[in-house]
């Protein structure tokens, strides 16, 4: 049986760290490909410092080239609207019937698992793999979850906007080609290279 992963998030930027995860996991549990799948809306951020859908669109599809076990899909930006993870995996299990699909998270979202929306619909149709960094306190949940460590890679999206602002480099944090993007449609205010 087919086994796919799906990896959802801002991506703003997407970096070297959500590259990582998608790898490992992909290696550690015997995936055939991780699906990347930016978020139009998360319900569970501001959309403050989010920038437009499509730029975060193309920059995974920019990260991820090259590697034949990753692909994104435009599926919460074309729906639109706040981006609930019930209606995403229901998407993809209509899009790939008979395949075991496992949702990636990070240990962050453990702990508040049980309030998303239709929860109890999304443990029918996924399995959660989600990602610890070493050192983390493993965290109990009322819903099955798998877990695995994962080396630690000192960057966050905040982070790497951060830098981008105040001019410093970002260099091997994110790949070259979406920094070149970023630089030629003057993202997140970038002034210096």
């Amino acid at each position: 049986m087919k086994r796919i992963g799906v990896l959802g998030g801002t991506f703003n930027p997407i970096h070297i760290g959500h590259l990582m995860i998608a790898q490992i996991v992909l290696e550690k549990f015997g995936l055939d490909k991780v699906i990347f799948v930016p978020a139009y809306l998360p319900p569970h951020k501001s959309g403050r410092n989010l920038i437009a859908a499509e730029h975060r669109l193309r920059m995974v599809r920019l990260a991820i080239r090259g590697n034949r076990h990753f692909e994104v899909s435009a599926f919460e930006i074309v729906k639109g609207g706040k981006s609930y993870s019930v209606d995403t995996v229901r998407y993809f299990r209509r899009r790939y019937p008979g395949v075991k699909l496992c949702f990636i998270i990070g240990s962050d979202h453990i702990a508040k698992l049980h309030t998303w929306k239709n929860i109890q619909d999304i443990v029918k149709i996924v399995s959660f793999i989600a990602v610890y960094r070493p050192g983390f306190k493993t965290i109990r949940s009322q819903i099955r979850v798998k877990s695995m460590i994962i080396p630690s890679v000192h960057t966050s999206s905040s982070d790497i906007r951060r830098r981008l602002v105040a001019g410093k480099t970002v260099k091997h944090l994110i790949p070259e080609n979406v920094l070149r993007y970023i630089r030629k449609h003057k993202l997140y205010r970038l002034n210096k290279s």
